[in-house]
């Protein structure tokens, strides 16, 4: 063979195997390991200005970015519905929480016109993981094993004993807990914050060698009520809070700001009328309501050490370089107490204690109410339940190798279903309009991605509406405007408008100066009512979990 056709077929074959060589060293799509703590508050982290020690979550925010203005649903289920679909949670199918009907938009679990994250990426190749609070749906058909969790071990309910499978709800006197979709019992002497980060390591681990990504969903149901947690935890915030709530709302006010997370120009909104005065209380009520945010601050300290615990394991199996790590809360804080509630109180007073000397025990139910969560939710309006800011402003990490900025802290509006869309770009992964021969509605968030690279451009324009109804309460954000309603019944005469650039604690009406305005919103209002199906069922015996 001549030379020259020697030469010409040694290049080919030195090109087709260094084509090979590159098809080998094609990494991976990233593994996704999204982290939801229940009920933690806006103002808690570190890296936020929150006084509680959380080491673990403060170097992931200066490994990544914090998100100031990150909105999320005013309760658990639906935020978690959202998340789980990327669109509007009566899209998803939770207009209301842990109400079931036949009315399209208020089933009670995952509707089918959405295909949920899970499902979707093990479509793609992923295994998909889960442990923790499902919230959404109790029958067989919407457990997570259904909804494309591979493996998963949940509460079924929204809220559950840390310690024990001890129920706290009326109707399920024995917690409901499933594996794979299969009923199981608790692990005795397990705590529930340690006890599913085993779990979620167990199932990381179990495919280590097959070298396929993961989709991991570490859904925590701390820092929820019931207040429990070990004693070496709380014990390092005793006297801490000993001067009360008004007192730690307005530190949080001037930390948050020294943090960078809110302007310097911020201020507090009028505490909720059902808070009592600190100096209202006696001496013993004093000593009580400290013990409540020393164990609520324990809760969250132990949270921050599991999540140290799944850090370093990705760490150690040589899987963190290939993690996007997104840590969010599921609603602005929680003011709900019920063990004084009209229907949930005789259950729990006659299976629960609440007197001081048992606080923080498995026995023990105690939840720290809207006196503390005005100081979590500070600077904003009110708590958990509310479509105020302080009801659905969360706090939101993005951090890992996989994340361009560093230290960064993103002022731009971003909501909770822009979550999936980003999972899906990242994965590579596109969004069908069918899924198993039913039609599938659109996303209705956006991606994250450009902000994760450092790209400047914003990821929703003036044009883009957010909105959502629960339980007669609703809102809707465009650009700076803010259309809010927390009166029921819901009636159009009762929105009020805000410019939240102006001012963000929701306290200058501007419908009568901005008329134009006010009916150009309530035209999006009716817009997206009509589109989504907004109907007002019934009123439930809870208000929220």
């Amino acid at each position: 063979m001549p030379n020259t056709k020697k030469l010409v077929l040694l290049s080919i074959i030195g090109l087709f195997l260094l084509s090979c060589e590159k098809e080998l060293e094609k990494p991976k799509p990233p593994n996704i390991l999204v982290i939801l703590a229940d009920d933690l508050a806006y103002a808690d982290l570190g890296s936020f200005g929150g006084d509680i020690e959380t080491p673990n979550l403060d170097q992931l925010a200066q490994e990544g970015i914090r998100f100031s203005r990150f909105h999320t649903g005013p309760f658990c289920a639906v935020s978690r519905a959202m998340l789980l679909s990327g669109n509007f949670n009566h899209v998803a199918g939770m207009g209301s929480q842990d109400l079931v009907t036949g009315v399209p938009g208020y089933e009670g679990h995952l509707s089918d016109r959405i295909v949920p994250v899970p499902e979707l990426l093990k479509s793609a190749g992923y295994h998909t993981y889960m442990a923790g609070k499902w919230h959404l749906g109790k029958t067989t058909e919407a457990n997570p094993e259904q909804k494309g969790f591979e493996r998963s071990f949940v509460t079924i309910e929204g809220g559950a004993n840390h310690y024990s499978e001890r129920g706290i709800f009326p109707d399920t006197p024995i917690s409901l807990y499933t594996e794979d979709g299969e009923q199981v019992a608790w692990p005795e002497g397990a705590y529930s914050t340690d006890f599913y980060t085993d779990k979620l390591i167990e199932y990381i681990q179990s495919n280590q060698s097959d070298g396929k990504p993961f989709f991991a969903y570490a859904a925590y149901t701390s820092p929820h009520w019931p207040l429990q947690v070990d004693e070496k935890y709380w014990k390092k915030y005793e006297g801490r809070y000993d001067e009360g709530y008004e007192v730690l709302r307005a530190q949080r006010l001037e930390s948050l700001k020294n943090a960078g997370m809110i302007p310097s120009s911020a201020q507090l909104p009028p505490m909720h009328p059902q808070v009592r005065p600190w100096d209202a209380l006696t001496p013993q009520e004093q000593q009580k309501e400290a013990l409540k945010m020393e164990l609520y601050a324990g809760m969250v300290d132990n949270l921050d050490d599991n999540i140290g615990r799944l850090i370093n394991y990705l760490k150690e199996i040589g899987q963190y370089d290939n993690t996007l790590i997104v840590f969010l809360s599921d609603n602005g804080a929680a003011a709900e107490d019920f063990y004084y509630h009209d229907h949930f109180g005789p259950f729990l007073q006659e299976n629960y204690s609440d007197a001081y000397e048992d606080m923080g025990k498995e026995n023990s139910f105690i939840s720290y109410g809207p006196q503390w969560a005005e100081a979590g939710s500070s600077p904003f309006l009110y708590y958990k339940g509310y479509t105020t800011e302080g009801g659905m402003t969360a706090p939101m990490i993005i951090s890992g190798p996989l994340v361009h900025s560093r230290n960064q802290i993103d002022h731009q509006f971003s909501s909770i279903m822009d979550l999936a869309p980003s999972f899906y770009e990242l994965a590579g992964v596109s969004y069908p309009k069918t899924w198993n021969g039913v039609e599938l509605a659109p996303l209705a968030g956006s991606s994250l991605l450009p902000i994760l690279n450092g790209a400047e451009k914003p990821v929703h324009d003036s044009t883009y509406v957010f909105a959502l109804e629960h339980r007669g309460y609703a809102m809707l954000q465009k650009g700076n405007w803010k259309l809010l309603n927390i009166q029921r019944p819901l009636e159009l005469e009762n929105f009020r408008l805000f410019n939240l650039a102006e001012d963000p604690i929701e306290q200058d009406d501007l419908k009568e100066r901005f008329p134009e305005k006010f009916q150009e919103l309530l035209y999006d209002w009716q817009q997206y009512a009509q589109k989504v199906n907004v109907r007002i069922p019934t009123p439930q015996r809870g208000e929220g979990m």
